[in-house]
Order: C-alpha cells, then structure tokens, then sequence
C-alpha cells in the first residue's frame, strides 16, 4: 500500500501479477486503524464486485465527511489542483452579465463575485457546479446558444449562487448540499419549474 499526493480523497486497488496494488490519498495517512481497516473493506468489495457491509460504508464515509478531514482535502485541492478557467464571456450569454442582474435581483447587489467560466465541452451531465476550494463557479457550455431561453441560464447560475450562500455543512456525519435555507431561497426563482423543465429536456 502507498500513499501518494493526490488532489482528492482517492483510493485505488489493482490485481496485477497476484499482487495487490493500493494507492490511497496521503489526506489519509494518519487516519485511525478501523478507517483504514474499512477502506480495505470497501476497495476489495469494489475489486472483487462484492456488497459492501453497510457499517464499514458508513465508518469511512463519517471519517471522510468530518469537518477536520474536509477542511484539509479543501486546501490540498487549493493547493494542489488546478482549476481549467476559460472565459465567462460565451457567444450568447456572458455569465458575468447574468451574475450581475441575479445579484441585484435577489442578493440586494451584496454577493461577491467568484471566478465565472463556461466549460470546456458542451456536457450534458454537469451541467453547473459551483467549486468552493477555486470560488469558481462553472457553467456547461451545452447552454450558450440562442435557443437556450434566459430564465434557464438565469435558474442554473442562481442555484449555483446559493451554493455559494449556504456552504455544504456535515450533520451527524452525512454531508447536507441543499439545506432547508438553500430550497427556501431556491422557491423564489419566478421560473423556477419552467427552467427545471427545460433542464430535465435537455
């Protein structure tokens, strides 16, 4: 087993040559003996296409998701990651523009702007995300066209922004992404169920 620098939480085991090839994060090292014991669990289950015991599941899923291991996998894809930016500026909409009125509209004018780019290819799959180790938010290239109607780029950068409102918090080790506050917030999209709609078309 080794231990190597990735810019994640990544874990890999491979069979070559009757020998078992292991590659964990160096995020975690110095992680207790059961997390470890409970990786080796889950990776030979993946390996050898086994169930994995739902308590191991859940002891590295605790361990991984806790505030302190999180704090430090954000900073190490700080620090080692790269984040490809393009440009916000597309061949229809400009998502600085978009920003810009989705501030004033629903944030008074007070959210700081984060670095806002299309994506290289037009992905249908992720179609946003919002990157809080880069404060980038990053938006699929599939949307800047002429007949993608504004409300749907204007709800998918809005929701994008409430991720940067309301942080991922951790709840009894279970990470919470859309909280009570976020769906609340996301409600008052005027559009909100013609541009999800229009998403789930595409």
């Amino acid at each position: 087993m080794r231990f190597r620098r990735f810019t994640s939480l990544n874990t890999t085991i491979r069979l070559r040559d009757e020998r078992l090839h292991v590659r964990l994060s160096d995020i975690l090292e110095h992680a207790p003996e059961p997390v470890h014991s409970a990786i080796a669990h889950i990776l030979l289950a993946k390996l050898y296409k086994k169930p994995i015991a739902p308590a191991q599941a859940d002891r590295y899923r605790r361990y991984a998701s806790s505030e302190t291991v999180s704090k430090q996998a954000e900073h190490v894809r700080q620090t080692r990651g790269r984040k490809r930016i393009l440009t916000a500026r597309g061949h229809r909409y400009d998502l600085d523009e978009v920003f810009e009125s989705l501030n004033a509209r629903f944030f008074h004018g007070l959210m700081g702007r984060p670095t806002l780019t299309w994506s290289a290819h037009h992905a249908r799959r992720m179609l946003g995300h919002y990157d809080a180790a880069h404060n980038t938010i990053v938006v699929s290239r599939v949307f800047d066209r002429p007949d993608t109607p504004r409300y749907a780029i204007e709800y998918l950068l809005y929701h994008e922004m409430l991720h940067l409102k309301h942080p991922v918090r951790v709840k009894g080790g279970r990470r919470c992404v859309h909280s009570r506050e976020f769906q609340a917030e996301e409600r008052l999209f005027p559009q909100l169920e013609e541009a999800k709609a229009y998403l789930r078309h595409l």
